[in-house]
């Protein structure tokens, strides 16, 4: 089966669970946005493995009286995986799935420890609310000194991160004032298996994951 039809096949039996109780409102807005992921598809923008995850999501957003757009564009450079609206705020979603490109293979930690605190670092800038999303049988290695409101971030903790994202990310650079500034407001536990989603505080979550020892910090 071509890649084009699998992915157009697994989107539709997802669709057929998560609007199995939904009502004609909720349905229609879900299936505006497996269309639209079905249109990026076809030019190679977009997974299989996000897509699903980005569904699951965009159903409980909806309901919490959101209204969802899918890989929105931020900035010239920046598009993000989820961009609701409610009211006069703003929430921003990325889904981390834990991928590890080859290149990485012998430092998959500090790496997508990187990852995340770019991300976060990226992404708050232009949110009301920022939230990563993941599914719960992957750890995220978010480094904690994120994890805490920003006026509790040391200058050793904020030059830490700085040196952790230059490792990766320098075009542009974070800047200093960034990472002073970024927040994380919610973790979106993704279960597709479900199609559900479980809220969890960050703060909570990376205290929970290194008090029981299931990561390894990068004393950030």
């Amino acid at each position: 089966m071509k890649s084009r039809e699998r992915f157009e096949k697994d989107l539709s039996a997802l669709m057929s669970r998560l609007t199995i109780d939904s009502n004609i409102e909720v349905e229609n807005k879900l299936n505006m946005l497996k269309d639209w992921l079905m249109k990026l598809q076809k030019e190679n923008v977009v997974k299989i493995n996000h897509s699903v995850m980005e569904l699951v999501c965009a159903k409980h957003l909806i309901l919490k009286g959101y209204e969802v757009q899918i890989e929105y564009p931020l900035s010239e450079i920046l598009t993000c995986d989820l961009f609701s609206i409610k009211g006069y705020g703003n929430l921003v979603v990325e889904i981390e799935t834990g991928f590890i490109p080859p290149d990485q293979a012998l430092f998959p930690l500090t790496y997508i420890s990187a990852r995340l605190a770019s991300k976060i670092i990226r992404y708050s800038s232009f949110a009301g609310k920022f939230a990563l999303g993941m599914p719960p049988h992957y750890i995220l290695p978010i480094p904690q000194a994120l994890a805490k409101p920003p006026r509790r971030r040391t200058e050793e903790e904020i030059n830490q991160i700085k040196e952790l994202c230059d490792k990766y990310y320098r075009n542009p650079p974070v800047t200093k004032e960034e990472i002073c500034n970024a927040r994380i407001h919610t973790i979106y536990l993704i279960d597709v298996d479900r199609t559900r989603v479980q809220e969890i505080d960050p703060e909570a979550y990376v205290n929970r994951v290194f008090e029981n020892g299931l990561a390894f910090s990068h004393d950030l």
